[in-house]
């Protein structure tokens, strides 16, 4: 027999009332009743009442003891009282009237409590993470994120995947997030990065002759952390196949991920395959966000023709369509009859967004004509308000907000508009996920800043033009096969379907001012690999977190990961990053360099 139960925490029931048992746990709370104490017993499957009579010889002990102690405790089930019973709890009709106990570890005082769920601050909880996790709701999402891992290795076993484990050691690349860098002691000056994702390795894996791949893989990026991105590193399911093509991708993953969902989605509704295929163009012009949070059922609107026409007499719209701005409308259903104030609440929050603020107008039904009112209305013609109503597809008790910017600002705001008055207006649908595919992104675009072409997403995609037209193109206008899995507006997964056409990955590079040499002096490995028989293949990788995360119903990735960082790529748990000895940058040949004050 286990020295240390016959049973766990949640096992017994009605029917073992009579037995002498042995359980092991925590102490979760206590409740002295005078004559009686009272201990909820608890381990990883769930609590048990305890009781003992202040007769009892170990009375004393566990009225000493503090919550969250570790101890055993020997007994007899009994039937509880009618008044007692707990039928919500799994153990809640028994009891177990203690006889003997043993203290196995005694608690300090604890920095935070484990019983009531209290929200404490995250510097507390991350510095504390072991004490944290023991609380139900943190324990529950551990435990829901190892069930999803599960489920998704079974899963892609089922469909003939084979696991295989990448590299963590690997070279640095010059594209992408920053590395993590790891000094070589064998050879001095040089360092090894953590791979911010297998990409290069899943793809040498096609080359190499297996038909599909997967992984549970960690990868590392330094950069900073937010709400759904943890910083440092993650965990992503990721995959590749060979002699696949996008849709082929996309037929394998679908069941696989309303599965999922439907399982482990908390009885929320899951749209069934094929999902929706959205161009990132159609994406951007829709919804301002190649993220779309599809149960939002507003669409953007460009009504720039409308603005830059005779009929509207807006001078500061007018001005910044000459400098090649547009106008998005937000239209917006069952609105007009809101309170002035409701109104000015939106147009405070876009100034404190950074925008000059956000114009609208109601449409009312006056004297049997649909009319414009507002503050913006009267530089509006009747033909103009007739022109909107048309595009926007409104009628009377409806308002259209307005954003003028140039082109990818005012995409991007109107995007933000128009999810901050959907979550105004309770239009968000929180009893469902909704899938969708984003397709066909640019291949480049221009980088402001930088004043050059870049890429725009993942370098080693195959573009969606022929190699001997390829120079012919204008490169903005060259798309990839590169698609974006998204749920409820989280990106879930990248992918691509890949360039394995050596000539071709020398080209694509040259577009934004690599030359051949550059290529192959960094992609040494890549380049080598494709140079002697390379399949076609592509792939994507799925993040785990982000799954967890909306499948938890949780807004912040810590919630669903045992041991995070904090925003500041801190571990306030094990104290890194740390001062490391001298002695050891020594064998590093590594000095630091003192910050100044």
């Amino acid at each position: 027999m286990n020295k240390y139960r016959t049973h766990n925490c949640s096992e017994l029931k009605s029917k073992d009332i009579g037995k002498k048992v042995k359980l092991s746990g925590w102490i979760h709370r206590k409740r002295d009743h005078g004559n009686l104490l009272f201990i909820d017993l608890r381990d990883h499957f769930g609590i048990t009442q305890c009781v003992i009579e202040n007769e009892g010889k170990n009375f004393k002990i566990l009225e000493k003891l503090r919550p969250e102690s570790v101890i055993s405790v020997n007994g007899n089930v009994v039937e509880r009282s009618k008044d007692t019973q707990n039928k919500e709890l799994e153990t809640g009709l028994i009891e177990i009237k203690i006889e003997s106990i043993v203290i196995l570890s005694e608690s300090k005082e604890l920095p935070m409590p484990v019983f009531g769920e209290q929200n404490y601050p995250e510097e507390i909880r991350l510095k504390y993470r072991f004490i944290d996790l023991r609380r139900k709701e943190m324990h529950e999402n551990i435990k829901l994120r190892s069930a999803i891992i599960s489920f998704l290795r079974k899963r892609m076993l089922e469909n003939n995947f084979l696991e295989f484990q990448t590299p963590i050691l690997t070279a640095s690349s010059p594209e992408g997030a920053r590395d993590f860098l790891v000094p070589s002691r064998l050879h001095p000056g040089k360092f090894y990065a953590l791979p911010q994702a297998p990409q290069q390795f899943k793809q040498m894996v096609m080359i190499s002759g297996f038909d599909k791949y997967f992984q549970i893989a960690p990868c590392f990026r330094d950069e900073d952390g937010r709400a759904d991105r943890s910083p440092g590193e993650h965990y992503q399911l990721d995959l590749e196949m060979s002699f696949a093509e996008q849709e082929d991708i996309f037929n394998e993953v679908e069941p696989i991920f309303y599965d999922l969902f439907l399982k482990y989605g908390r009885h929320k509704k899951t749209n069934k395959p094929p999902f929706k295929r959205i161009t990132y163009k159609e994406a951007i012009d829709k919804y301002g966000t190649d993220k779309p949070d599809l149960r939002n059922p507003i669409e953007l609107v460009n009504v720039t023709d409308i603005f830059n026409s005779d009929e509207v007499k807006l001078k500061i719209f007018k001005d910044l369509i000459k400098k090649k701005g547009i106008v998005k409308a937000i239209p917006v259903k069952n609105t007009s009859s809101k309170p002035r104030s409701f109104f000015d609440n939106l147009n405070n929050w876009a100034i404190g967004e950074g925008a000059n603020g956000l114009a609208y107008i109601n449409f009312e039904n006056i004297k049997g004509k649909i009319q414009g009112k507002g503050p913006i209305s009267k530089f509006f013609s009747e033909k103009a308000i007739s022109d909107l109503i048309k595009k926007c597809k409104i009628s009377e008790k409806d308002s259209v907000f307005f954003v003028c910017n140039k082109v990818t600002e005012a995409n991007k705001f109107a995007g933000i508009v128009r999810q901050k008055i959907a979550e105004e207006l309770a239009l968000i649908d929180s009893s469902k996920f909704e899938f969708c595919w984003i397709i066909d992104f640019p291949m480049y675009h221009f980088d402001e800043k930088e004043k050059k072409i870049d890429f725009s997403h993942n370098p080693f995609s195959m573009p969606q033009i022929d190699i001997k037209d390829f120079d012919k193109k204008d490169p903005l206008e060259i798309l990839a096969y590169q698609y974006d899995l998204v749920c409820n507006g989280y990106e879930l997964s990248s992918g691509a379907i890949r360039n394995h056409i050596v000539e071709y990955l020398f080209k694509v590079f040259n577009k934004v001012g690599h030359s051949k040499s550059f290529v192959e002096k960094n992609f040494a490995g890549m380049i080598k690999a494709l140079s002697f028989g390379a399949p076609p293949h592509g792939g994507m990788a799925p993040g785990i977190d982000r799954i967890v995360m909306l499948l938890a119903d949780q807004k912040n990735i810590r919630e669903v990961t045992l041991f995070p960082l904090n925003q500041n790529a801190q571990d306030l748990l094990m104290e890194a990053p740390s001062e490391i000895p001298e002695k050891q940058l020594r064998d590093l040949k590594i000095k630091t360099i003192k910050k100044d004050n």
